[in-house]
């Protein structure tokens, strides 16, 4: 029957819908070609600027937004990316990158011949004026409208405004600024590389129409050090100074970087090295290997801004725990002036291999700061270890820390090092010494351990002699565990002082131990460890940053401007 025929839908609206499928294509694989596309316009962006980063005589370094409101130095365009030269402080953006070099010429670190070595004339770059800067002729702040035509000199810092420099400063020259003292002239290196064509060594003539003040800084950075702070440092303090006194150890290591000493006045150089410990460390050899050349007379002194995580032989030098910005470049630049000379004692730390390992060659390492054999040291060696593995997680001073105190809480349910004195036999200066039932010794040459604590001194009301790092005596404490480390880090309480002595000798008699020598650490067999002194380093002393715990100063030590 008719009604009982039952409507429905037509059978080809059951089917998918071409339109639709063209559609869901088109959705689907759309935002695909654009992010293709986008990348390949980025990717050849970054080919066409790195071409013209390769012709150019700037520094470039890309930067994705500047950290403050920044203009272009061509066009005076507000600009949120762009290029930032390192030696002159050029910031441009994409589109003004082929005609800056033709405008503002970077920073030469040599005149050419046909300049007058002895008439430096101002450098002038444009825009981005610090809003704290003054020009030099009216007196009125420059700066307060970055787009304006406001000038700074990039060798003496001079900030001037377009209008005054047009009608005052035409013929003025340069006479370095501030840092006057610690810049080489690029007249400087142009006369020295025509002594050299004339087969004259007489650096000292040469260097003596600069004055007795002239103490030249030679920067020696650890890009890797840190918080990796050292690749912005390198920047800034290429701006300040001249570039050529600015190296990145990474990449020129310090024996190398050093050899400029030998083309500057004797005994006047002075070298600041931006890192940890360690960084230090590598540097104070590279001087050891110029004493060994026989170029003593060259020796700088050297001032230290801490980067790493400990900072100890810093500290006790009063350049502080660790730098993170917080002060100007320009003012540790100051600092660096102030700051006088003194003498660091440095140690053989010698492992003689016993038994089986006997065969092995006896190892050798240099200590500045401290030896230890126990839970410090196995904190640091499981730190290294896991560092190895993924250095880029340990890029952080708290997170670094907090390592640290998960190690020293594990060994304090473990305790690996127990019944150390059981396993050492203790000798200061051919004396065998009793030892009390410890877990740890530790072998100190400067005031600070662990990241500030002073070991040796400590807490109660008991007098010791003072630990000093020039008097040739190394100070021995011992410590019963990781608990009591963490306690005298808090100072709640102290450590077991053993005493003082010029040679200290330690035999290991059980099977494997860690050890650990200014940072680092190792395990090590059966062995006789032997540290006896072995020369002295010419320091920089900062008394600016000395914290309350710093009883000596450097008013007790010596004269270091004697040759050793």
């Amino acid at each position: 029957m008719e009604g009982d025929q039952r409507s429905g839908p037509p059978a080809q609206s059951l089917l998918p819908d071409g339109h639709l499928v063209l559609w869901t294509l088109c959705s689907v694989l759309m935002p695909v070609l654009i992010t293709l596309w986008c990348s390949l316009q980025r990717s050849r962006r970054q080919l066409h600027r790195r071409d013209i980063f390769r012709k150019s005589k700037h520094c470039w370094r890309d930067t994705d937004l500047f950290s403050h409101p920044t203009y272009c130095c061509v066009c005076a365009q507000h600009i949120l990316q762009g290029a930032f030269c390192d030696c002159c402080g050029l910031r441009v953006d994409e589109g003004c990158l082929k005609k800056v070099d033709k405008r503002f010429p970077c920073k030469e670190i040599m005149l050419k011949n046909d300049k007058a070595a002895d008439a430096m004339p101002h450098h002038w770059i444009r825009g981005n004026v610090p809003l704290c800067s003054y020009c030099v002729i009216c007196r009125q702040q420059c700066g307060s409208q970055p787009k304006l035509c406001d000038y700074r000199c990039i060798w003496c810092q001079t900030t001037v405004h377009d209008e005054c420099m047009r009608s005052s400063l035409k013929s003025e020259k340069c006479d370095f600024g501030e840092f006057r003292n610690l810049i080489i002239p690029p007249s400087y290196l142009t006369s020295i590389n025509q002594m050299r064509k004339d087969k004259n060594t007489n650096y000292e003539v040469l260097a003596s129409k600069f004055g007795k003040q002239w103490t030249p800084l030679i920067i020696l950075a650890n890009s890797r050090s840190g918080t990796n702070m050292g690749e912005g440092l390198l920047g800034e303090f290429k701006i300040l100074l001249n570039p050529v006194q600015v190296f990145d150890v990474t990449k020129t290591p310090p024996l190398k970087a050093l050899q400029l000493c030998t083309l500057l006045p004797y005994r006047s150089v002075r070298v600041l090295v931006c890192g940890g410990d360690g960084t230090v460390g590598w540097v104070l050899d590279a001087i050891d290997e110029m004493k060994i050349k026989g170029q003593e007379q060259y020796i700088p002194e050297v001032a230290v801004l801490p980067l790493g995580t400990g900072n100890d032989l810093s500290n006790t030098l009063g350049w502080g725990t660790g730098y993170a910005g917080e002060i100007p470049v320009a003012q540790v630049l100051r600092n660096v002036m102030e700051a006088d000379g003194i003498k660091l004692d440095r140690w053989k730390v010698q492992v003689t291999n016993k038994g089986y390992y006997n065969l092995r060659k006896p190892k050798e390492f240099t200590m500045n700061n401290y030896f230890s054999v126990g839970p410090d040291a196995l904190m640091a060696l499981n730190f290294h270890a896991h560092r190895e593995k993924a250095p880029s997680l340990f890029s952080s001073r708290i997170l670094n820390k907090a390592v640290y105190l998960f190690y020293g809480t594990k060994d304090c349910l473990v305790q690996e090092c127990k019944d150390l004195n059981k396993k050492i036999e203790l000798e200061l200066d051919g004396e065998r010494v009793e030892l009390p039932n410890l877990e740890g010794i530790i072998v100190l040459n400067i005031g600070y351990w662990g990241g500030g604590c002073r070991l040796w001194e400590g807490m109660g009301d008991e007098t010791y002699p003072l630990a000093r790092h020039d008097d040739g005596l190394l100070e021995i404490v011992g410590v019963y565990g990781s608990f009591h480390c963490a306690q005298i880090q808090v100072k709640l309480a102290n450590p077991f002082r053993i005493g003082q002595a010029h040679t200290v000798r330690l035999t290991l008699k059980c099977s494997m131990m860690p050890m650990q020598v200014d940072g680092e650490p190792w395990a090590q067999g059966p062995c006789t460890v032997t540290i006896t002194h072995k020369t002295h380093a010419l320091m920089l002393y900062f008394s600016g940053e000395q914290s309350d715990d710093d009883i000596s100063s450097p008013s007790d030590h010596e004269d270091v401007k004697e040759a050793e």
